[in-house]
C-alpha cells in the first residue's frame, strides 16, 4: 500500500459563492475531496484535490452490480472555533463491516483518518459555526473496474467530500407505518451501509409521501408485525416513561447516534428497553394514551421528532410535550458534539 498522502490545492475557493445562513442539507459541496484507488490488490495513490467530477468507464461494475457503501459523519467548530469530530472510528470501522457484507476490500483505518484530518484541515473555512449547522461528510467507496461479467470487482474508489449543511428535517414529521414494501430481509444488507438499500426505499416512501405523509416506519420483511426503522434512521418509541428501541440484525442498521442516545439515556436515568416492538403495541400505547413520543436517529438529522403516524387508514397524533426526551437527548448529545459539555466517552476527537 503507497500511503504518501498528495495534496493538490484549487485554485480559486468557491466559498464565497455559498450562502452560511442559509444552508441546505447536502446541496453544496467543498473545495476539496480526498480520494484512494484500489487496484493491483492494495489502496494506493491516497490524494486530496479539487473536488470535480470523474470520469469512469460505462462497463465500471459499479453500474452494472451496485457494489458501493457509504457512511455519514460531521464535523463542528466549538466557540473557540476548534474542529471536533464525533466517534469517527466507528464510521471507519462500520464501513469496514459493510464492505466486507459487500466483497469490497476494507480501507486502512489509519489512513482513512490521515486523509479525513488533512481534508478538514484544508476546508477547514467550510465548516459552519452556526447554531445547528455543520460540515456532513461522506465517505464512500464503489466498484470502478470494468466488464459485464457478474462477479465483484478487481477495482475500487474511495472518495471522501463534504458539505456544509443546515437541518435535515424542519417542521413536523408524518409518517406512515408501511404493510406491503420491506426495507430489508433476513440474510440481506440491511446491516450495511449500502446504496442499494436507500434506493430500493425510494418507491414506497413516494407512495407514503403521495398519501401525505414525509417518511416510511419500516416493518419486518415478513409478517409485517415489528417495528424496525424510520425512513433511513433508526427508531425509538417512548412509552410512559420508557424508552424502547429495535434490537440491531441483519436487517438494523447499527447506528452510531443509536448507539450514542441508548448511553446518554440510560446514563440520564432513563429507562431504556432493547426489545422487538409490535405495530399493535404502538397502536395501543397511542390508543390510551400511552405512548409519549416517536423519534427517529441518525446522523443527518441527530433526533427527528415524529408529530403524527398514519396505520391502516387511520391517523394518530403525537402529544407536543415541553420536556421531551427527544430534546433532552438531542441537547445532551450535541453538547458533546460541540464542546459544550463535558464528554465523559471520550466520543470527541479534536482536529489537530
Amino acid at each position: 500500500m503507497s500511503s504518501t498522502l498528495q495534496i493538490q490545492r484549487i485554485k480559486e475557493s468557491k466559498r464565497s459563492l455559498v450562502d452560511f445562513d442559509n444552508l441546505q442539507f447536502g446541496s453544496q459541496f467543498s473545495d476539496h475531496m480526498f480520494v484512494c484507488d484500489y487496484k493491483d490488490g492494495s489502496w494506493q495513490n491516497p490524494s486530496i484535490e479539487p473536488y470535480a467530477p470523474i470520469s469512469l468507464d460505462p462497463s465500471a461494475k459499479i453500474f452494472h452490480y451496485g457494489q458501493s457503501i457509504f457512511e455519514g459523519m460531521k464535523a463542528y467548530k466549538d466557540e473557540q472555533k476548534n474542529t471536533l469530530l464525533f466517534r469517527p472510528l466507528d464510521n471507519i470501522k462500520r464501513l469496514n463491516i459493510s464492505a466486507k457484507r459487500l466483497v469490497i476490500p476494507e480501507f486502512p483505518e489509519d489512513l482513512f483518518m490521515q486523509g479525513l484530518t488533512e481534508l478538514l484541515k484544508i476546508d477547514d473555512q467550510w465548516i459552519p459555526t452556526k447554531e445547528g449547522s455543520s460540515l456532513y461528510i461522506r465517505p464512500f467507496i464503489f466498484a470502478t473496474g470494468s466488464g459485464f461479467h457478474a462477479s465483484p470487482s478487481t477495482e475500487y474508489k474511495l472518495i471522501i467530500a463534504t458539505a456544509p449543511s443546515g437541518a435535515y428535517f424542519a417542521g413536523k414529521v408524518r409518517v406512515l407505518i408501511e404493510e406491503h414494501y420491506a426495507r430489508s430481509a433476513n440474510g440481506g444488507v440491511g446491516f450495511a451501509k449500502a446504496g442499494g438499500n436507500y434506493a430500493g426505499q425510494f418507491y414506497p416512501t413516494q407512495l407514503a409521501i403521495e398519501k401525505g405523509y414525509n417518511q416510511v416506519i419500516w416493518t419486518d420483511d415478513t409478517s409485517h408485525e415489528y417495528i424496525e426503522e424510520a425512513g433511513a434512521m433508526n427508531i425509538f418509541i417512548r412509552i410512559n416513561d420508557t424508552l424502547l428501541t429495535s434490537p440491531t440484525s441483519d436487517r438494523i442498521l447499527d447506528g452510531i447516534t443509536r448507539k450514542s442516545i441508548i448511553q446518554i439515556a440510560k446514563d440520564a436515568g432513563i429507562s431504556v428497553d432493547i426489545r422487538k416492538v409490535t405495530v399493535n403495541e404502538v397502536i395501543a400505547a397511542a390508543k390510551s394514551g400511552e405512548l409519549k413520543e416517536l423519534f427517529g436517529a441518525g446522523t443527518a438529522a441527530v433526533i427527528s421528532p415524529i408529530a403524527a403516524f398514519g396505520y391502516q387508514g387511520t391517523d394518530y397524533d403525537l402529544p407536543d410535550l415541553e420536556n421531551s426526551y427527544a430534546s433532552l437527548l438531542k441537547k445532551k448529545i450535541t453538547d458533546i458534539q460541540t464542546n459544550k459539555s463535558e464528554d465523559p466517552y471520550g466520543w470527541r476527537v479534536l482536529i489537530k
